[in-house]
């Protein structure tokens, strides 16, 4: 596994959607902490994921589902595991390395939109595979996933500090964007072909990471970009 620590990248404006999403998502992970016992958390689950095969017949599978079902495909995006930090860890890791760059591209307004939108494809690819599905999707990884993605296109050589485990030892080097984004994304699609349990057992939903993917590449062929403006010489 490569794990990125940071890109060395500036942006020109201040990130400010990247830091707020981050925010939400920890805000709203950290009030899943002080809630009282497993029942608590399970009704706001309930609640606020979403279930595939809610949004494929338009009624709820739980008596306490948001209604109208299709709001859980925003909602269930600011949701991640708990009580352990690995999955809200490492989504809000990989969103503050390449969303800051991908924001200052696209402004802030369009960013905002490709963020939702990337996670809305990678929910609706992952109820194609699996539309009777009554198993809880949460997280934000459909979303970041179209961002990784707008990354790669727009600065594929752009060098990322990234971690590399060597047997029982790390190593720390900066390698180029698109070796770590395709090496991730190629990750994805084993997991979701050749890995076990996924999705379907309550496991990780592959199927919304190459959605979120798919969809990311695609947005950033068509919106139009801030142009950069070279620093003048004297």
């Amino acid at each position: 596994m490569l794990l990125p620590i940071r890109d060395d990248n500036p942006t020109r404006r201040f990130p400010i959607v990247t830091i707020a999403l981050v925010a939400i998502n920890i805000a709203i992970y950290i009030y899943t902490l002080t809630l009282p016992g497993q029942q608590a958390l399970a009704e706001l689950y309930n609640r606020y994921a979403l279930f595939p095969k809610a949004i494929v017949t338009g009624h709820p599978v739980v008596s306490n589902q948001i209604q109208p079902v299709y709001l859980s495909l925003f909602t269930s995006m600011f949701l991640h595991d708990s009580p352990l930090p690995l999955h809200v860890g490492f989504n809000m890791l990989f969103l503050w390395i390449f969303g800051n760059n991908v924001e200052d591209v696209f402004g802030r307004f369009k960013y905002i939109i490709f963020y939702l939108f990337a996670g809305i494809a990678g929910s609706l690819l992952q109820i194609a595979i699996d539309p009777n599905s009554t198993i809880p999707n949460i997280g934000a990884s459909g979303a970041v996933s179209g961002v990784l993605a707008a990354y790669l296109i727009l600065f594929p050589s752009a060098r990322v500090l990234t971690v590399i485990p060597i047997i029982f030892f790390f190593t720390v080097v900066r390698i180029p964007a698109i070796v770590v984004i395709g090496f991730w994304f190629l990750l994805q699609v084993f997991s979701a072909f050749f890995g076990m349990g996924g999705a379907a057992s309550g496991g990780v939903a592959y199927f919304a990471h190459i959605g979120g993917f798919a969809a990311g590449l695609l947005m950033t062929l068509f919106i139009p970009r801030h142009k950069h403006r070279l620093p003048q010489q004297f």
